[in-house]
């Protein structure tokens, strides 16, 4: 049986990250989805409130799961007995960003493969910066996320203090 984890912040969860959910479930026996619960980036939901949106938006996935984690993504895996570790690429320079984490990867834990899925043409230009920054101006993604993930964003943004959207584009 082959175990794998799909790593992520997910913040927000987008149609994007169910689409390789769904595909890495369907050539993996059990998928970790693994929310990371400390990146060096702003975020707008908590770790808890990311783990509740995906396991909403997973939960027809039956060998698919949502676990949280603040380590190594290779030691999360090794922790989890997982082989392989799932990652999407949706435009050119994510390849350089990716292929640069697999070769430090597999430098910590060379019996760890990464696998990477090509993300399908509908989803190139979908990120969780960009659904957040259309969300936070009052546009509709409703192409771009489940309806409990915009419900999740509007509320959000309706707060009096709400956290402030990052101009910059990161990988996500």
């Amino acid at each position: 049986m082959t175990r794998a984890i799909y790593p992520g912040t997910f913040d927000p969860v987008h149609f994007g990250h169910m689409d390789i959910t769904r595909r890495a479930a369907a050539i993996f026996d059990e998928l970790v989805v693994a929310v990371y619960d400390r990146p060096l980036k702003n975020l707008l939901f908590t770790t808890d409130e990311r783990v509740a949106l995906l396991e909403k938006a997973i939960a027809d996935i039956p060998n698919a799961w949502v676990e949280r984690y603040d380590c190594l993504t290779v030691d999360f895996a090794a922790a989890r007995n997982a082989r392989v570790i799932v990652r999407g690429l949706r435009v050119f320079s994510d390849f350089e960003f990716e292929f640069r984490m697999a070769l430090t990867n597999q430098r910590l834990a060379p019996g760890i493969e990464m696998a990477s899925l090509m993300t399908r043409e509908e989803h190139t230009f979908l990120s969780s910066t960009t659904v957040k920054e259309v969300a936070s101006l009052n546009g509709d993604i409703s192409s771009m996320v489940p309806p409990h993930v915009s419900e999740a964003l509007l509320a959000r943004f309706l707060e009096p203090n709400h956290p402030v959207i990052p101009t910059n584009q990161l990988r996500d």
